[in-house]
């Protein structure tokens, strides 16, 4: 049986939840925070016994994760997280940037200085798990500060494409905190929240952009380039 060195996370179990449905959501978590790294092997038996659940909900989970991406189903019953490519990390960058620009200016009209608030409030608890490097928990808070402005919009229907691009680099985004602050070195959100608070379209763009490209794309390159050795 595998074995993960984080827990797989919970989720809240409302009394209409199906078990299929639950299993599904506490594996899609514990896949978009990284308690899984890229190539990692699972098996249903393993899966199972970690959740607590029979096989059946936990092969109907695997089929969705399958779908999205998120994990691949290799023959004999074999499972695995997908390994990171340059060339599908570019791709899920370029993906990810355009999407939450998209998002992100549909939601501009809709801010507020309590939606402001509460994104400030999440971020000064990401930068305290910064600083207790604790890597699941900054990928979890950054979802939420993203999420927060993303979901503004009431007429939204752009959060499914975000979450299927970070379901997807959650594996990876994990391997590359080991460099992010080398890369990350001005506080791009706290740039992000200048811009909400400014109502600027432009600046709020500026700073997603570099948001996004110092915090995942260059640490992330750096972490392949590592990984695949010299030339």
């Amino acid at each position: 049986m595998y074995q993960t060195d984080i827990a797989i996370p919970d989720v809240a179990q409302s009394p209409e939840m199906t078990t299929q449905e639950y299993a599904y959501l506490r594996l899609r978590k514990a896949i978009m925070v990284g308690a899984f790294p890229p190539g990692h092997k699972l098996t249903i038996r393993g899966l199972a016994q970690d959740l607590g659940l029979s096989q059946t909900p936990i092969r109907a989970a695997v089929r969705r994760l399958n779908s999205e991406s998120a994990i691949e189903v290799l023959g004999n019953r074999r499972l695995r997280v997908p390994v990171m490519t340059p060339g599908r990390f570019e791709e899920l960058v370029q993906l990810r940037t355009v999407l939450e620009l998209h998002a992100s200016a549909r939601s501009l009209p809709y801010v507020s200085d309590i939606m402001i608030e509460m994104m400030d409030e999440i971020d000064r608890r990401l930068d305290a798990s910064v600083g207790d490097n604790y890597p699941v928990e900054m990928t979890r808070l950054n979802h939420d500060f993203h999420r927060v402005l993303y979901c503004l919009n009431p007429d939204q229907a752009v959060m499914p494409l975000v979450e299927s691009v970070w379901l997807q680099l959650g594996p990876f985004q994990r391997q590359v905190m080991v460099t992010h602050k080398s890369h990350y070195s001005i506080d791009r959100h706290k740039e992000i929240l200048a811009a909400l608070g400014r109502r600027d379209i432009e600046a709020l763009s500026v700073a997603l952009v570099a948001d996004i490209q110092d915090g995942l794309a260059l640490a992330g390159k750096d972490t392949l380039r590592t990984a695949m050795g010299p030339e």
